[in-house]
């Protein structure tokens, strides 16, 4: 019976982290729009500020993901 099989802890954080990239993929989309359509120096340091941090998360998912599969 496959419903009473217990999942793999690796699976689970496997599909955790690929959920995790797919937003981060998003918020990074979203961080490179932004940065596309401010005009205010401030608001460009800013903006290029949040791309490089979401990059670096999405890095480090991808790694982890590489990781356990």
């Amino acid at each position: 019976m496959d419903f009473m099989r217990k999942k793999d802890p690796r699976t689970t954080q496997l599909n955790i982290i690929l959920k995790e990239l797919a937003e981060t993929k998003c918020e990074l989309d979203s961080a490179y729009a932004k940065f596309q359509n401010v005009i205010d120096p401030d608001l460009i340091d800013s903006s290029i500020y949040e791309v490089n941090a979401v990059q670096k998360r999405y890095k480090f998912l991808l790694r982890c993901a590489k990781e356990l599969s």
